[in-house]
């Protein structure tokens, strides 16, 4: 695999906007647990592979267990996760799919039961930021497995 374009080389006010939207997020107030596994769980439905290795190291550096990130992809099969996260997860699903649903009433009745609408908004946030990232780097190839945690 070969990188098509280093984005931010060649546009750096975009990554500039992005990291912005980033900053944003990580300021928000939502647990930086259920952030990351938002950002793992988006990255896998899109198929980000530069994503996804970046994202399970920061969350194993953050402290998440092996267990819940090699679970993640079939999270409403197990009991590892808060009713909260489940309601993240379901969100992130249905907005990083949104081509595919219609993101019913149902559906955000039942994750505004976690989250204020103030978080709505952090939480929808922050899956327009991966899902943003994932495109940056799938479109532009952007190699997995260099990524460093800091």
């Amino acid at each position: 695999m070969k990188e098509r374009i280093n984005y931010s080389e060649v546009a750096p006010g975009a990554l500039k906007a992005m990291r912005e939207l980033e900053k944003y997020v990580a300021a928000s107030g939502l647990e930086h647990s259920l952030y990351e596994l938002v950002k793992t769980r988006a990255s896998q439905i899109n198929g980000c592979a530069y994503c996804l290795d970046m994202h399970t190291k920061d969350a194993r550096v953050a402290g998440e267990t092996e267990q819940r990130l090699y679970a993640l992809s079939a999270w409403r099969e197990t009991p590892f996760y808060t009713d909260r996260e489940c309601a993240a997860l379901e969100w992130t699903e249905a907005l990083t799919l949104i081509s595919e649903n219609d993101v019913a009433d149902n559906l955000y009745d039942s994750v505004r039961k976690h989250f204020d609408e103030k978080e709505m908004v952090e939480l929808t946030m922050a899956i327009v930021a991966i899902n943003g990232w994932n495109r940056l780097a799938i479109g532009f190839r952007t190699v997995p497995g260099t990524y460093k945690p800091q």
